[in-house]
């Protein structure tokens, strides 16, 4: 069974599943305000060339030498940006870039940046093997379609904390300590994982914020001669989104934030709120599996469905299943991970349905390979840095959820009462922030984009990773912000198979008329 497959059908799965298990999902960024007051454009409605600061004239005068990708039909480049934007004089950092030329260059509007999320998430591979192929065919005509590997992220100085036999190790660390003993071991596994990444990528730690990309974006626009930034971001790409029309809505061309995160929300209540959503997915899950022929947990309501899963990560706790792996037997915290995984989309259901009766048999290798999709790991052992980037940037964008062991335990009924399957892990998960060796320089906050041309606001109504309050949430707070409803289940909403949303954003894109606020499809 090809386990990835199913998952990254929507090009957005993966990358925006890394919001939780690392624990600490971004926010508001207090450095915002200052970001922008240097970067010249403070929210006067200024466009770009004329703000830029002649620190940085040199980053956006820089010319990009495209190459052949190894990708039939993209071309790849490299961007310098400054490693502190405070300190340009402080040295670079290399910016990979890609594109697909529009495919009616005569028709071109200009470029439209992707972004599919995590953060960690790849631009440059979500692209390849998506955005670039498989958007609207009237929206690839229309826009070289352009992504880059956010700073941290794979191509781009990659954050790098471990090893791939210990990150096999900390994927299997017990997420829901019995006792003491267990609690000990957990909290030892992230401060292993936190010293990795201080050890390894010591240089790039602070400045892999979500403000530092927000400007590396900018500076992308620039170079790619486009005066304002069209932009479609799924998940915490909505995040990075409203970050950069916080810091220059002037330069806000037609932005779409799809599975919109809510920046006011500080790390407790994101988590928590995530919590609930993953709830949600797993009750239309559990209502869906009872009516199939094939659903190993059995009938009855939602309550019923959950209890029985419940009982199987129990079992599983206790007493791991092979996996077909030998150093990686089916424990509860790869069990868990591989059920999250396929909740990101309800096309995934049916082989959800299948790995979790297999297990339920014995066999665990059909969620061990859900939960290495998750955690993209390759079938030789290497993973790719999309979980290190995402702690890295998470617990920048934002002071932790918890201070300590302590605080997550006063916490867990609440986590509890907010999911009584997946509550107690995704609570303890939430404490990896608490040992991170750099101090956050953000925190939550409204954005507001005072100035900036219309925003579409997508949110799905049974997003498990990005609540659809969130999207409620971030449209009232824009200044200029426009909500798109789907009322439907799995992450995000573009390219997913509705038709009235896709219409909606095609339009926008192409003609820049944004829906009617508050439409629902």
């Amino acid at each position: 069974m090809d386990t990835s497959r199913v998952l990254r059908t929507t090009g957005t799965v993966i990358a925006a599943a890394a919001l939780l298990l690392s624990g600490c999902t971004s926010g508001g960024s207090e450095g915002s305000r200052a970001a922008a007051s240097s970067s010249g454009d403070a929210g006067s409605g200024s466009a770009a060339p004329t703000a830029i600061p002649a620190a940085l004239r040199p980053y956006y005068d820089q010319k990009l030498s495209w190459r052949d990708c190894g990708v039939p039909g993209f071309q790849c480049s490299t961007m310098k940006a400054p490693l502190d934007y405070a300190r340009p004089e402080a040295g670079d950092i290399e910016i990979a870039v890609a594109r697909r030329p529009a495919t009616s260059p005569g028709k071109r509007l200009g470029s439209l940046v992707v972004n599919p999320g995590g953060p960690g998430g790849s631009g440059i591979g979500y692209l390849q093997a998506y955005a670039g192929i498989g958007y609207p065919a009237p929206v690839r005509a229309a826009y070289d379609m352009v992504s880059f590997d956010p700073r941290g992220v794979d191509r781009s100085s990659p954050v790098q904390c471990l090893t791939g036999p210990a990150m096999d190790k900390y994927t299997q660390v017990d997420q829901t300590p019995d006792n003491a003993a267990e609690r000990s071991l957990l909290v030892a596994a992230f401060k292993e994982f936190a010293a990795g990444c201080q050890a390894r990528s010591a240089r790039v730690l602070p400045h892999v914020s979500t403000v530092d990309a927000a400007r590396d974006m900018d500076l992308l626009r620039g170079v790619l001669g486009d005066e304002k930034l069209t932009y479609v971001g799924a998940s915490y790409g909505t995040f990075l989104g409203a970050t950069y029309a916080e810091l220059f809505p002037g330069r806000v061309g037609r932005l779409v934030l799809d599975g919109a995160m809510d920046p006011s929300r500080p790390a407790l209540e994101l988590n928590r709120d995530q919590t609930e959503g993953f709830e949600t997915a797993f009750r239309a899950f559990a209502k869906d599996c009872a009516k199939q022929p094939d659903c190993p947990l059995g009938r009855g309501g939602p309550d019923a469905v959950a209890a029985r899963l419940k009982e199987f990560f129990r079992k599983v706790d206790a007493q791991p299943v092979p996996s077909g792996d030998d150093d990686r037997p089916l424990g509860e915290s790869l069990a868990t991970t591989g059920v999250i995984a396929a909740l990101y989309d309800e096309n995934a259901w049916p082989q959800l349905r299948e790995s979790l009766a297999a297990a339920m048999d014995g066999d665990g290798s059909g969620l061990l390979g859900l939960a290495d999709s998750y955690y993209e790991r390759e079938p030789d052992g290497k993973y790719a840095n999309l979980m290190y980037a995402n702690a890295a940037v998470n617990c920048l964008d934002q002071p932790p959820a918890f201070a300590g062991p302590e605080a997550v335990e006063a916490a867990l009924p609440s986590f509890e009462k907010a999911s009584p399957v997946f509550g107690p892990g995704l609570a303890w998960a939430s404490l990896n922030c608490a040992y991170w060796p750099v101090k956050a320089t953000g925190k939550a906050g409204p954005i507001a984009a005072k100035g900036a041309a219309p925003i579409v606001v997508v949110g799905t109504t049974r997003d498990p990773a990005t609540p659809y309050k969130w999207a409620q949430a971030l449209a009232k707070q824009l200044d200029s912000g426009v909500l798109l409803t789907y009322d439907g289940d799995g992450h995000t909403a573009y390219g997913r198979g509705s038709d009235c949303i896709d219409t909606a954003i095609n339009t926008y894109l192409l003609e820049g008329k944004a829906p009617a606020d508050g439409k629902k499809c």
